[in-house]
This record gives structure tokens, sequence and C-alpha cells, in this order.
């Protein structure tokens, strides 16, 4: 009987510990806001006061890999800079297979937009890849922003503007049915997620399996 309490007493001794050491799990270091102010300075250079308007707006937010940030039905609260880490944007059809619309990376932004800016429910939703670190701002405190300092207006127009060239090129050769060219613009658009990313992911976004990615994969490299 004392022995058995004994091996009891040393079983949850050994889940104590476990426990403890899985709640001291090393928490994801907090963002670093030059990160965000040196890529405004890169869009157009910034005053004191600018830079301070930044650390004012902007809140920093950690996600564990396979966290949401949004999720389908939710209204989109924020606007998202990435500082380290990588997103995904993605739809889920009634199959349940996801279609991915976007990734996001280091200096990367990324939000339902329509969602984000009229704040009705979502149709689609946001994840994290790997652990991630971002920089939000809601929409009342964008528009602060854009009153406060007019220049971002400007910055963040530039923004939509390029994401708008990246979606209608993008649709074009998804509507075009070459999965070799869709790949080929995959390679350009983020050379740096190739072997950063699953299989599996380059695949929903191109709109094929990762079976067929795998052997045109292959095949390229024979050529």
């Amino acid at each position: 009987m004392h022995e058995c309490l004994g091996y009891l007493v040393q079983f949850f001794f050994i889940l104590k510990n476990l426990l403890t050491a899985l709640c001291r799990k090393k928490n994801l270091p907090p963002p670093d806001i030059q990160r965000l102010i040196q890529y405004f300075n890169r869009q157009a250079p910034l005053s004191e006061e600018e830079e301070n308007l930044i650390s004012e707006l902007f809140s920093p937010k950690t996600y564990r890999k396979r966290q949401y940030l949004l999720q389908e039905g939710d209204v989109a609260k924020y606007f998202n800079f990435v500082e380290t880490g990588c997103l995904r944007l993605y739809k889920i059809d009634e199959k349940g297979v996801p279609h991915i619309l976007q990734f996001a990376t280091e200096d990367g932004w990324i939000t339902d937009i329509q969602s984000f800016q009229k704040q009705i429910p979502s149709e689609l939703s946001i994840d994290a890849i790997e652990d991630t670190a971002v920089f939000q701002i809601s929409l009342e405190k964008l528009n602060t922003l854009y009153e406060r300092a007019p220049k971002f207006n400007l910055i963040f127009r530039r923004l939509s503007e390029k994401n708008q060239q990246l979606l209608q090129a993008r649709i074009l050769q998804m509507l075009s049915g070459d999965s070799r060219d869709c790949y080929l613009s995959f390679t350009e658009t983020y050379p740096h997620l190739l072997n950063r990313l699953p299989q599996v992911q380059i695949a929903s976004f191109i709109g094929i399996t990762p079976e067929f990615l795998s052997k045109m994969r292959g095949k390229m490299a024979r050529e």
C-alpha cells in the first residue's frame, strides 16, 4: 500500500513539473516598434512627431502558430503589420478546402480590407503559419493617423494600389488555368517562402493539390 502511494506521489510530482514547464513555455518576444518606424521612413521620411504618432496609435500583439487573428463571421478590427513571422488570409469552401488569397511576412500588411473598412462580418480568415509578432491599428485610429499626419494617407493609398495590382495579376493567372505560370508567379512574389512554407500551403495558394505541385516541381527541376 505504501509502495503504491509512493508511486502515485512520484507520478504527480512528475506531472506537476511537466505542467509547470509547459506553463513556463518561453513567451514570444514583443515586436520592435523600430521596424515599423523604419518601414514608414522608407516610404517617406518621418518627423519625430510622426514617429511618436506611430508608437501612440499602433499596438503590439503576438500570435502562436495556428492562432487566429480573424475568423470567418467576425469583423476585421485591425490592419496588421508583420514584424516577424508569417500569416495567411484564406477562404474555406463548402467542402472544407482552404483557398489562400495572401501570405504576409516581415514588413507585410494583412487584413480583410472589405470587412475592415466597412466593419462588416468577414467571409475570410487569417491565422498564423508561424509564431508571429504584429503591430495592429484599428479603423478609428487609422483615421486619426490620417487626420494628424496626412502623409500616411498617401502611404496607405500606395500600399492599397500595389496590393490591387498583385491581386489583379493573380486573378488573370488563375483564369489562364496554367499552374506552371501560377507557380512561377509565386516564386517571384514570395521567393523567401519557397523553403519556408509547407508544400500544402503553396499548393493551396496556387489552386492545385500538393501531389500535383510535387510532380510539377520535379518536372521543372529536370528541365
